[in-house]
C-alpha cells in the first residue's frame, strides 16, 4: 500500500485523476490482493480505490472490538480525507456486508453497489455452522478454521493445479491478529442480521453476485439481496466456490465493467 490515512488506514489509488472513484473492498482476513486482476481493467477508465481494513493487512488494528459500524466509519472518513463526494463500492464477502452498512448509514454517498459472494439471511442450521466456526477460531486462531475455508472458498481443480496461490491466500490468513480476526469473524456471522430488510431499502443502482457452490454466500442469498434492493441485479457464476473472482476473476470483471458502466456516468 502507499499510502496511509490519518487513522491509519493503508490505502492505495489507480487510474486516471477525475474520474469516477470505485472502492473495492476485500473480505475476512484478506487483504489488497484479493483485486489484483481488477484493478489494471478497471483503472483503465475509472479511479480506483483498495484499502486494508482495520485490523488487517498493512492498517492498523481497530480502535475498538470491531463491528459493521466501526468498518462503514473507516469507509467515510477515508473518503472524506480524499476528498470524494460519492463513490461506486464493490465489496467482496465481509466488504459486501460493510457496503450495504455504509450505504444504509450514508446513502448520499454511494453512487452503485456491487456485492460479491455476500452472505445474507441465514437458516438456523448455517447460524449454528458460522457461529461454531467463530468458536474455534477464538480457541485456535486463524490456523484452526484454514484448511476448511480453503477447501470452501476454491474448488479442487483450482487448489490441484495452483498450490502457489492456496499457499499464498493461506499466509495472508495465517498472518492475522488471532483476537481481531475472531471479532470479524463474529461480525461475519452476526452483522447480516442488520441487513436484512432496510427500511428505508437501498436505492442505488446494485448488482448482486455469488458462484454456484458457494456454501455460505448461497445463490439464494444472493437472489433474496436482490430482491430487497429494487432494480438490483443478480447473477450466479457457474462452478465456482467463494472465492471465484480469485480463481476465474474474468468472469466478475466483465460483469462488473458492464454494470459500472450503465450505473456510472
Amino acid at each position: 500500500m502507499a499510502e496511509r490515512a490519518r487513522d491509519g488506514t493503508a490505502y492505495a489509488l489507480s487510474g486516471p485523476e477525475g474520474g469516477p472513484l470505485v472502492v473495492l473492498i476485500h473480505g475476512l482476513g484478506l487483504a489488497y490482493e484479493t483485486w489484483d486482476a481488477f484493478i489494471p481493467a478497471l483503472a483503465r477508465r475509472y479511479r480506483v480505490l483498495t484499502y486494508h481494513l482495520l485490523g488487517h493487512g498493512d492498517s492498523r488494528p481497530p480502535p475498538r472490538q470491531p463491528t459493521l459500524s466501526l468498518f462503514s466509519e473507516q469507509l467515510l472518513n477515508l473518503l472524506d480525507e480524499l476528498g470524494v463526494a460519492q463513490a461506486a463500492i464493490v465489496g467482496f464477502s465481509l466488504g459486501g456486508m460493510i457496503n450495504r452498512r455504509f450505504a444504509i448509514d450514508h446513502p448520499d454517498r454511494v453512487a452503485a453497489l456491487a456485492i460479491l459472494n455476500s452472505p445474507h439471511e441465514r437458516s438456523a442450521d448455517a447460524q449454528r455452522l458460522v457461529e461454531l466456526r467463530v468458536r474455534d477460531t477464538a480457541g485456535g486462531g486463524p490456523a484452526a478454521t484454514l484448511q476448511a475455508s480453503l477447501e470452501r472458498w476454491f474448488t479442487p481443480a483450482f487448489r490441484k493445479a495452483h498450490p502457489e496461490t492456496i499457499e499464498r491466500v493461506g499466509r495472508r490468513i495465517l498472518a492475522n491478529d488471532p483476537e481481531t480476526y475472531t471479532y470479524c469473524r463474529m461480525v461475519l456471522a452476526s452483522g447480516v442480521t442488520q441487513l436484512i430488510r432496510p427500511d428505508p431499502p437501498i436505492g442505488v443502482p446494485a448488482l448482486v453476485m455469488t458462484c454456484e457452490h458457494d456454501s455460505g454466500s448461497t445463490p439464494a442469498m444472493t437472489r433474496a439481496i436482490a430482491a430487497e434492493i429494487e432494480g438490483a441485479e443478480a447473477l450466479v457464476i457457474p462452478h465456482l466456490q467463494h472465492c471465484g473472482l480469485i480463481e476465474e476473476p474474468q468472469l466478475f470483471i466483465e460483469p462488473l465493467q458492464g454494470f459500472l458502466a450503465r450505473a456510472l456516468p
